[in-house]
């Protein structure tokens, strides 16, 4: 992983002098010398020319290559495969939010549609590598399968702060759609994370956390009673079908009120999962007659039974 403080280059490798270069100015953030020569592209939003690079000893100007960027913000994605190692350069914060379908737009997470063997040393990948490794030449779609399947290349420190941050906002999921059935009650976050270590759940920061917590809701169901909140939904329904369409779904629904003035219309609770199978069975046998309405997104009951909507 590379910080900021610590610029990547690339060049074209085009000699800054007709010298061997060995009596030019070093510093920590020159360019390094390369024989490989890289294609004209530049990686950074803000590229800045490297100071260093253009002053000699005596303080007058020599030349240098016009393509010499400072790379910034920088996340190494990286997957081995035929035996060999590809990499790309994201930006920062960016390759998880694209893994959880948060991120759409694949030029805020690449800073380059260019497949490296080593993003840090400016090395590009040979074009009979990817043909042999990836069957194609297509750099965007190298890189987008690089993106879904590679590994981020984090500090233990980053890695393990991730995990605890994907590990709260599971647990805050969970909390915010699950009751225990027992008391009616929701679980604080607190509770679901203590629950989730109970089971050593290990979170996989290439899966998005949504999916995840109905993991996490199928396998804390054999430790703690739990189970998803109920939707509040008003149901419409034709009077000559409303009887037999009613037998259809009286299974799937808790019948609060019931009213036929002319047509059927019920107000009741159901498991979020019924929704769209509910709404497919009224619709299709009315020919899109009849409705069904969300009045809540969840139905709790807390002390004192105040709803929670």
């Amino acid at each position: 992983m590379h910080s900021d403080s610590h610029p990547i280059f690339i060049s074209s490798g085009i000699p800054l002098s007709d010298t061997d270069g060995s009596d030019l100015p070093r510093s920590p953030s020159s360019a390094p010398q390369s024989s490989s020569f890289f294609p004209r592209f530049s990686l950074a939003s803000s590229p800045e020319r490297d100071p260093a690079a253009t002053m000699s000893k005596g303080g007058g100007k020599i030349f240098t290559p016009t393509n010499q960027i400072r790379l910034t913000n920088i996340a190494v994605v990286r997957m081995k495969k035929g035996g060999k190692r590809f990499e790309i350069a994201c930006y920062k914060n960016k390759v998880q939010s694209w893994r959880q379908k948060i991120e759409k737009d694949l030029d805020e997470v690449l800073q380059s549609e260019t497949v490296f063997t080593n993003v840090s040393k400016g090395q590009v990948a040979k074009k009979e590598e990817l043909l042999k490794c990836f069957k194609t030449e297509d750099q965007k779609q190298i890189c987008l399968e690089i993106l879904e399947k590679g590994e981020l290349q984090v500090s233990d420190k980053e890695r393990q702060a991730n995990l605890e941050s994907s590990m709260k906002e599971i647990a805050s999921i969970v909390s915010d759609k699950c009751i225990n059935p027992e008391t009616k009650t929701p679980y604080t976050v607190t509770m679901i994370e203590s629950a989730m270590k109970d089971l050593h759940f290990s979170v996989n920061p290439k899966r998005n956390n949504k999916q995840q917590a109905l993991d996490v809701i199928k396998q804390l169901a054999g430790v703690i009673p739990i189970q998803r909140a109920q939707m509040k939904v008003r149901i419409f329904i034709p009077g000559k079908e409303a009887k037999k369409i009613k037998e259809k779904i009286v299974p799937m629904l808790n019948v609060e009120s019931e009213n036929f003035s002319p047509e059927l219309e019920m107000i009741g609770l159901i498991d979020p999962g019924h929704f769209r199978l509910i709404e497919d069975l009224i619709t299709s046998s009315t020919k899109g007659r009849a409705k069904i309405e969300v009045l809540s997104l969840k139905d709790l009951s807390d002390v004192g039974d105040t709803a929670l909507t």
